[in-house]
């Protein structure tokens, strides 16, 4: 059993007054009286209601569940942070569980994954899809296999967080998490979860293909530090699969037809020169990344 005055639960929110309260109650009711509310200027009841249910309210500057985070953990100073979206689909029954590793040691940062108890209809077949994609791309980039790396659901000590580098301002905070993990080397564990429906009456603020787009994009431009080999190596393998296509088919012309496309050749045979340069800086970074994280671990 943890010992809730050293647990703050986070709760970014933006229009979730028809769930914020009875998520705060799962909460209080089980001796977590430190719920903050970062609400991002909510046009309906929700800052009203999560007060009214005895919960601390800040309202966010900017926009996006990415910057309420950020900002939110300003104004954090418990050992551990318990967060969660407002929408009512994690439940408090689980918070223990998502606490025990921290509480043992064992874990510094730990990830709910929704995947391992989804309740029927709490996940559309286009998001199954989605998550099962992105993770298997992380998997690939960064070399960790994290199962459920956009959960929301997550615990983890406020001082594992202090060197994570944030940038994200909507959905892709969860994306930026697990990969700073990652390159962080924070202990992380992934603890099974169940994750609910929304109730009916509560309206989703993602956005399946804007917000999967943006992870996708986040996922790609985060493994630019963290796999420079990828990074680099993906632009510089198409970038000379394309000079090689184009060069193929400017030969092919001169062959049958006598026909010269002088213009063409030069392109691909800078496209061809600018991917081998490509690969050789993607391998040149990939040796400079492993030499430092040898030399981070020695130093710890």
């Amino acid at each position: 059993m943890a010992d809730r005055e050293d647990v703050c639960v986070l709760i970014p929110t933006l229009n979730e007054a028809e769930t914020i309260g009875e998520v705060i109650d799962g909460f209080t009711s089980r001796g977590f009286d430190n719920v903050l509310v970062a609400d991002g200027n909510s046009t309906d009841d929700t800052q009203a209601v999560a007060k009214e249910h005895g919960a601390r309210v800040v309202t966010q500057t900017g926009t996006g569940k990415g910057q309420a985070v950020r900002e939110a953990l300003d104004y954090i100073d418990a050992e551990y942070v318990l967060m969660l979206d407002g929408d009512g689909t994690y439940r408090a029954e689980d918070a223990d569980a998502m606490l025990e590793p921290l509480l043992a040691g064992s874990a510094e940062h730990v990830i709910g994954d929704r995947f391992a108890d989804m309740e029927d209809g709490a996940m559309t077949k286009l998001n199954q899809w989605g998550n099962a994609m992105f993770n298997w791309v992380f998997r690939h980039i960064h070399g960790k296999n994290f199962q459920d790396i956009l959960s929301g659901y997550r615990a983890f000590t406020r001082e594992s967080v202090e060197n994570f580098y944030l940038d994200a301002d909507g959905f892709g905070v969860e994306t930026e998490m697990a990969v700073e993990c990652v390159k962080q080397g924070v202990p992380t564990t992934v603890v099974p979860i169940r994750y609910e429906a929304r109730p009916d009456d509560s309206d989703t603020n993602l956005h399946p293909i804007h917000d999967g787009g943006v992870i996708l994009l986040t996922l790609y431009q985060l493994a630019k530090t963290n796999n420079p080999l990828f990074y680099f190596g993906s632009i510089g393998v198409m970038s000379s699969l394309f000079g090689v296509g184009l060069g193929a088919y400017v030969g092919i012309e001169w062959v049958t037809q006598r026909i010269s496309h002088e213009v063409l050749a030069v392109v691909a045979a800078f496209a061809i020169l600018f991917g081998v340069q490509l690969l050789m800086f993607g391998v040149l970074s990939d040796m400079i990344v492993t030499l430092h994280r040898e030399q981070m671990r020695r130093m710890d």
